[in-house]
């Protein structure tokens, strides 16, 4: 695993633990789902109904795989080598890339403008300098807009062990506002 792999790991697991226990469980999920919701407002029932679905996926493929004694928790220990599996955990990344960037898409142009971008990465944790840093690293048209395959296709590299140097990396390198 690329060293820039392991610090997104970390960045994930710590903004997943929503609860800030240390642990990842189901609750942490909903409280995220929660958050996510609310930012994304002027959606329509399908696609939050799809951001459901995506953080349900994810918990369930997390506690599936990973929570062998069956506790219902799961520790950065066991986080760290199954999150960046493709094989694994590859399935719920790409549902959760496609469910969160048509969140940001409520009008359905195939277009996400930096403000509700910038609203749903605040909602999952991300710090806001990084937030615009990593928009800014997607190459807005103009208009100060990416495309939802864009972004879509971001989330999937985040998760990918061997990547290097892509717009993600600048969500976890402090960025000066």
């Amino acid at each position: 695993m690329r060293d820039e792999a392991a610090k997104r790991v970390e960045l994930v697991f710590s903004l997943f633990d929503a609860n800030g226990n240390g642990v990842l469980d189901s609750g942490d999920f909903d409280l995220m789902t929660g958050r996510v919701l609310e930012a994304a407002a002027a959606s329509d029932d399908g696609a939050k109904d799809a951001i459901r679905a995506a953080f349900r996926r994810y918990w369930t493929t997390l506690a599936t795989e990973l929570d062998a004694n069956g506790d219902g928790v799961i520790s950065v220990d066991e986080f760290r080598p199954f999150v960046l599996d493709p094989e694994r955990f590859g399935p719920a990344v790409a549902e959760f890339a496609e469910a969160l960037s048509a969140l940001g898409d409520p009008d359905g142009d195939g277009l996400i403008e930096r403000p509700l971008f910038v609203s749903l990465m605040r909602a999952i944790g991300f710090e806001e300098a990084n937030i615009h840093a990593l928009f800014d690293a997607f190459g807005p048209d103009a208009d100060d807009r990416i495309t939802v395959a864009t972004w879509a296709a971001g989330i999937e590299d985040y998760y990918a062990p061997d990547k290097a140097g892509i717009p993600g990396d600048r969500l976890v390198t402090a960025r000066a506002v």
